[in-house]
Formats: C-alpha cells, structure tokens, sequence
C-alpha cells in the first residue's frame, strides 16, 4: 500500500510550503507536477525543481486523466505526489484520480491552497455564497463555438447569482486567454435576447495572489478599451442585484466609460 500527496502550491509567488509537503516532496519516488488546470509561478516551479530534481515529471492532461503512469508509481513506490497550481482538489480529475488510487487500495493525503474559485471574490469583495455555477470559456476552433457559458451565466443571473467565469489556457504552448478575448467571445456568443445587455457592468481580475494582482469593474465598452497585463486572467459577472457591501468594494475598481459615453442609467 502507498501513498499518493495531492498538493496544492497555492496562487502566491511566496508562499513557502509547509514542513509536511516539503517532507514528502523530498521522501517521494515520484512527483507529478500538473500545470495544465493552472501555471505555477516561476518562482514556485524554481523551488520545486530545487527540491525534487530529477525526480520531478511533468504531467499534462493525458497523465492525469489516464492515469497508468500515476498508478504504476503507487504499486513500486511508498510515496508519491502530484502538485499543482492553487488547490488540488478544484479539479473534478484530481478526485478522479483519488478514487482510482483508493480502489487499488492506496491511501492519500491532502495538502490544500488557496484557489482561483474563492481568492477572485475575496480579492474583488463579493460574498462567496453569492454565486452559482462556475463557467469556463474555451478557446474557439474551427467548427467548435460554444455558447453554453453565456446559458450558464444567464441562469445565474436570474437566480440572483453572481458568475466566476474562467478563461481557457494551454500552459504547455503558452497560450493563455485574455480577459479581452474573453470579453469578446462573451459578446459574440450572447445572441438576442440577450443575457448580458451592453451596460452589463462586469469585473476582471488579473494575477490573483501575485504581487501585481488588478483587478477593473465597468461596462464592456470600458473594459474594451483596456489592457490588462500578463494572465491568468478571470471574469465575474455579477448579479443584477449587488448588495451594499459588494458594490462599495467593486467601487474601488470602477473604470470610467470611454469618452463621448456616459453611464446607462
């Protein structure tokens, strides 16, 4: 019987890891590392190629989602990990893998970070059980133009809920969507009636847990207008309704509407 470590690195360039994560990194035959739900910093990647060395495997989604590699690591080894980008277990194929794990008999171990799904709102000051479904937008291909995204945010809306929108990434080509490419596609999958009318005002965070985290708050023809810096990237449509609080702390990233346009009323 073996062990597997799910360990989350967190969002923070800084953030140190913790004495039992360092002691099973530097015990593990095997250390997975998973960047493609989530990059690392270059800082965190650097200290974990510190502490593994050649014992460090990059795994894409294939790894993880097959498997094969990770499991024949647990029936020759005593301790193995997969590390990732903020919290292992946001990831529905993290779980997957765990219940695999525990069917061949292994037990595993849990080390949480903070993650993209609560540190968006925290950063923004939206309440966190104000919000409904997470939505993802992939990137478009060639007969492939999704708007199921645009569905889901609706739904929320109508519920009263605000809406944590991810945005597409392929680290291992570094391609990262923009929230300025998120914009877009938003605008061009919201077919009439429309979800998202254009004084939908909508918030965009950018590098959460880093020492240059933004964030903007404003409609989409002043966000259009915008450069946001390097990624990874979010969006949040709120709710129609915010409560006070919310909208006092989304009023610090208010931009202004480009010129010749003033506010909807």
């Amino acid at each position: 019987m073996a062990e597997l470590w799910f360990i989350g690195l967190g969002l923070s360039e800084d953030a140190p890891l913790g004495s039992s994560a360092q002691k099973v990194l530097a015990q593990a035959g095997t250390v997975f590392l998973e960047e493609y739900t989530s990059p690392l910093t270059d800082a965190a990647r650097r200290e974990l190629e510190r502490l593994t060395g050649d014992r460090l495997v990059r795994a894409d989604r294939g790894t993880v989602e097959r498997a094969d590699s990770i499991l024949e690591a647990l029936r020759t080894q005593r301790f193995v990990a997969l590390v990732t980008a903020g919290d292992p277990f946001a990831a529905t194929t993290h779980v997957a893998l765990r219940l695999r794990a525990e069917e061949e008999g292994h037990r595993w171990r849990y080390v949480p970070g903070a993650s993209v799904l609560t540190a968006v709102p925290s950063f923004l000051g939206l309440q966190h059980y104000r919000f409904g479904r997470t939505v993802s937008i992939p990137f478009p291909a060639p007969g492939f133009a999704p708007r199921s995204f645009v569905d889901h945010i609706a739904t929320n809306r109508v519920a009263g809920l605000h809406s944590l929108v991810l945005l597409d990434l392929e680290p291992a080509s570094g391609r990262f969507m923009t929230a300025g490419e998120g914009l877009e596609l938003l605008r061009a999958r919201d077919l009439p009636p429309r979800a998202l009318p254009e004084e939908t005002e909508l918030a965009v965070a950018a590098r959460i847990g880093r020492e240059d985290a933004s964030a903007w708050f404003g409609s989409f023809p002043a966000l259009a207008r915008l450069e946001f810096g390097p990624p990874p990237h979010a969006l949040v449509v709120p709710a129609p309704e915010l409560h006070f609080e919310e909208a006092a702390a989304l009023a610090r990233f208010r931009t202004k509407p480009p010129l010749g346009r003033t506010p909807a009323p």
